[in-house]
């Protein structure tokens, strides 16, 4: 374990001082529950590597006998899987010199130049373009609506036309972290799950991180859908992402379960990162630039604050984080060195209410107008 001590949160305030301290931020999330953004949520906020601020509010669902949320309640994180599952692995492949930023994506999976058309394109997408969602590639296709496997999801995600010469067109794409995936299994030679769990989450001590919860858990994860088009059934405890899903739980783009604990811990190797030794300084300055073509806000993997920024008014504009479909979001703010946390599950019990865009910004604001 690279770390001097054991992170554990050490609050100096009681939960009564905390939500007083806090009061304006506890206001926005009990009224968001009040008004069904969504059941329940557990957040944290880390502050010069000391975490401030751990806690929860409501519930698992609407039902007055459902579970409470704890700090230690998992929850499916869906896209922030993009930043601490496959934008950390290829962080950490890239400074010890296997991955190069430069190297054509079909020479690390050549079914994605190989019998496709406007190839020529294809041949100039680089990993650089999938990190930066400048490939190219469309950002959302329903595949699994036919594919029944995990090969076949990928096969049709290598197969999808380049609708923009790479480089110039930023669109945020589900199937260009899919492939990004591959691509790093296709380096390390084993499951993106395996080499996460090895290289990630055991040196950070991210002991409830991970893809694929065990069944015994899983009425310990509040239920993300109730799903009446696809799995028909209640989903709770397994991705709700359908490509995900359809990939056995283990995917570049979703897929991982966390606490806000765990998501701390991770946040903390991106701001000490001489302390924490994870990942090296150059590293987190590399990943955390906006990347081409100007205007987007789209760094290596991470988002940066953008104008109506779901991180609020406040984090400066060096500031990286991402969001996740299911009502999740991490930011972090490497100039004041501060991180929050937001796990909730925004999609109970279906998918169409967008209150928490609303929500979040508020509550980021509310944290840092005296954080």
């Amino acid at each position: 374990m690279p770390f001097r001590v054991i992170f554990e949160p050490q609050l100096d305030e009681s939960r009564g001082d905390l939500r007083l301290h806090f009061k304006d931020a506890y206001s926005i999330l009990e009224t968001a529950i009040s008004d069904r953004a969504f059941p329940g949520c557990a957040f944290g906020v880390l502050l010069d590597g000391r975490v401030v601020l751990e806690d929860a509010l409501g519930k698992f669902t609407y039902d007055q006998n459902a579970p409470s949320v704890s700090t230690q309640t998992l929850f499916d994180v869906a896209s922030l899987t993009k930043v601490i599952a496959t934008t950390a692995a290829a962080m950490l492949l890239h400074q010890r010199g296997v991955l190069d930023l430069e190297m054509p994506v079909g020479e690390l999976l050549p079914g994605f130049v190989i019998g496709r058309e406007a190839s020529e394109h294809a041949r100039k997408v680089t990993v650089r373009h999938l990190l930066a969602h400048s490939s190219g590639l469309p950002g959302y296709v329903p595949l699994f609506h036919a594919a029944t496997s995990p090969s076949e999801i990928v096969r049709g995600c290598l197969n999808l036309p380049i609708q923009a010469e790479p480089g110039t067109r930023a669109e945020y794409s589900d199937p260009g972290f899919i492939l990004l995936g591959k691509a790093i299994e296709a380096l390390t030679g084993e499951s993106l799950a395996t080499f996460v769990h090895r290289e990630v989450a055991i040196p950070l001590g991210l002991t409830h991180t991970g893809f694929c919860p065990p069944n015994f858990i899983r009425h310990e994860i509040p239920p993300t859908e109730e799903d009446e088009l696809f799995r028909q059934r209640q989903i709770q405890g397994e991705v709700q992402d359908e490509h995900a899903y359809v990939m056995k739980g283990v995917a570049g783009h979703a897929g991982i379960f966390s606490n806000v604990p765990d998501l701390l811990r991770f946040s903390q190797a991106i701001l000490e990162p001489d302390t924490y030794t994870l990942f090296r300084p150059e590293t987190v300055q590399l990943f955390s630039q906006r990347q081409l073509p100007l205007g987007s806000s789209r760094a290596l993997g991470w988002d940066t604050p953008s104008v109506d920024s779901s991180s609020g008014s406040f984090f400066a504009p060096e500031s990286i984080g991402h969001l996740g479909y299911s009502g999740c979001s991490l930011w972090i703010d490497r100039k004041s060195g501060i991180a929050i946390v937001l796990l909730t599950n925004r999609t109970w019990p279906h998918r169409e209410s967008q209150k928490i865009r609303i929500v979040r910004p508020l509550f980021h604001d509310a944290i840092r107008s005296i954080a």
